[in-house]
């Protein structure tokens, strides 16, 4: 399974830094993108809407009013599923991906790792 880190990071201290941390450490394949290119850990962090292909799930760490330029282009990528994490619910976009047959959970992708839910 493929995610998309949205809203990745170089800062270790960040949520998004540790969530690309375990994703890796559960041996799925990360794919990142932020405000600034870089690196964490051996992912690139792209600045573009990448046209990535084979996408499972797009794991949000951008505040609500962030995420509007990119509702088109998660739609574009058809994930089975967005995981909105603590800091990132948004109703609005919670009914664009529902007439989109896009499944979304509101829950913080670390837990759902720790916990073998992911």
């Amino acid at each position: 399974m493929k995610t998309l880190v949205l809203g990745a990071t170089t800062n270790k201290e960040r949520y998004a830094y540790k969530a690309i941390h375990s994703l890796i450490d559960k041996s799925h394949q990360v794919v990142a993108i932020g405000t600034k290119e870089g690196m964490a850990l051996d992912v690139k962090i792209e600045t573009t809407k990448v046209p990535f292909s084979g996408i499972d799930t797009v794991t949000l760490y951008l505040n609500p009013k962030n995420q509007q330029e990119y509702y088109d282009y998660i739609i574009s990528l058809k994930p089975r599923r967005v995981v909105f994490n603590p800091g990132t619910e948004n109703p609005e976009f919670y009914e664009i991906l529902k007439k989109n047959n896009i499944d979304f959970e509101v829950a913080c992708t670390l837990v759902l790792l720790a916990t073998n839910q992911y």
